[in-house]
């Protein structure tokens, strides 16, 4: 499978690098890097838990948003640890061992036969526990179609519905038709959301809307797509931790959500008949980005 390396197309750029000799669109080369695994409490409730989910940050990504706040590592020059896929596998089995209720995949969209690898050996070795994929929505439905089977729950945005705003804050015009397709897909293998007697989600996909300044009508427009498309099959999850730093080149992004448009997007979520999450004004900030130091990552085993 990493001979899909050679002429890379996992994600909608398929940009057809041979990533074993450089450097893709995304960053990425045919090595897998990471930069931090931890027990995560800032999750949604039913995937945080009491013990946290298990979640494995790797660095760079398909889009270059101009608001990302683990922009640390999601660039193309982005840090990170190089991990085997034995390496990879004995993160997840010691996240597990550590109490985590899930293993959670942040931006791993570019690392998917490395994943896959890895996953199998995990599992081969005793782990059990489900598997989240937490992506930015911009995925290349063939390569979920290689994740069938070994991911339990789905973690997708749904950033923009205008290809104007997405075009000008990811750099893709196409993020809503991609995206849509590629959720559609994860819908279909996930099926209906569904829990253990603790609450804990163990499968099904959770749609997760980050509100930006001044685009209450284009959020708006998600929720009601959303509604419309999937309705009950998905839990939706509002943010409102959209926190700017080093925004001076997009003033109109340098400030934070306001009171006022977070209440008029819950109270259209409601009217929609949405089921899911919305968050507390305590979580903007900064202090809620951790600190991308390697920690975690098994990378002197094996």
């Amino acid at each position: 499978m990493t001979d899909l390396l050679k002429n890379c197309k996992l994600c909608p750029h398929a940009c057809g690098v041979d990533r074993t000799q450089a450097r893709g669109l995304c960053g990425a080369n045919d090595q897998i890097e990471a930069a931090r695994a931890s027990l995560h409490q800032w999750e949604e409730p039913p995937i945080s838990g009491t013990n946290g989910s298990g979640t494995v940050f790797f660095s760079h990504c398909s889009l270059g948003c101009v608001f990302c706040q683990n922009r640390q590592i999601s660039r193309r020059d982005g840090i990170g640890q190089t991990l085997s896929a034995q390496q990879l596998a004995d993160t997840f089995l010691s996240l597990e061992k550590k109490g985590a209720h899930n293993i959670n995949l942040v931006t791993g969209a570019h690392y998917v036969p490395q994943i896959i690898q890895a996953l199998s050996l995990a599992k081969s070795h005793g782990l059990h526990i489900p598997i989240v994929y937490n992506s930015s929505g911009y995925e290349r439905v063939e390569t979920l179609q290689l994740l069938e089977g070994y991911i339990d729950i789905y973690l997708p945005d749904y950033k923009y519905y205008s290809s104007y705003y997405a075009s000008r804050y990811s750099h893709v015009e196409d993020y809503r038709e991609t995206a849509v397709e590629s959720i559609s897909e994860m819908v279909r293998q996930t099926g209906l959301p569904q829990f253990d007697d603790a609450g804990i989600l163990t499968r099904g996909t959770i749609i997760r809307h980050l509100m930006l300044p001044g685009l209450r009508n284009d959020t708006a427009q998600v929720l009601r797509d959303i509604a419309s498309r999937f309705g009950d099959t998905v839990l939706v999850s509002l943010m409102r931790q959209y926190t700017p730093f080093d925004m001076q080149s997009w003033p109109e992004l340098n400030r934070t959500i306001t009171e006022e448009e977070y209440t008029d997007a819950c109270e259209l979520f409601c009217s929609l008949g949405l089921g899911g999450f919305f968050q507390q004004a305590g979580s903007i900030g900064e202090s809620f980005i951790p600190a991308f130091d390697g920690s975690g990552l098994e990378v002197n085993k094996s």
